[in-house]
């Protein structure tokens, strides 16, 4: 039976590290130990990071709902309340795209949250 070793799927492996370590600074980007650190360091990282956007874009959100709600004369929470009170089902990132793109559809959501407390 033929000797088999792996040095062809050794190279492939090695070879999309690399590629995966391009522009980083130094020897992360030639040298494939300290490219894997790198790799695997990153990919830690944008795990993280997605998970962070989400929060920081609902954050985001509630902050232009409130300032918009505040200008109607309402805080962010009574309007919030107001809406599910009157069973109006929409979610804060297109409230949020309301409050600033359509100020008077969101005045009219507010006067209809004002009416259901």
């Amino acid at each position: 039976m033929a000797r088999v070793k792996g040095a062809m799927m050794t190279r492939k492996r090695r070879k999309a590290t690399l590629k995966a370590a391009k522009g980083y600074w130094g020897a992360k980007s030639k040298h494939f130990k300290m490219a894997k650190q790198a790799v695997l360091k990153s990919g830690n990282y944008a795990f993280a990071g997605r998970k962070l956007k989400k929060r920081d874009f609902r954050t985001l959100w509630i902050t232009r709902i409130s300032a918009q709600a505040k200008v109607n004369g309402m805080n962010y929470s009574t309007f919030m309340h107001g809406l599910k009170k009157a069973g109006i089902n929409l979610n804060r990132k297109m409230l949020a795209e309301l409050a600033v793109a359509d100020k008077e559809a969101f005045a009219a959501l507010a006067e209809q949250a004002k009416a259901a407390l």
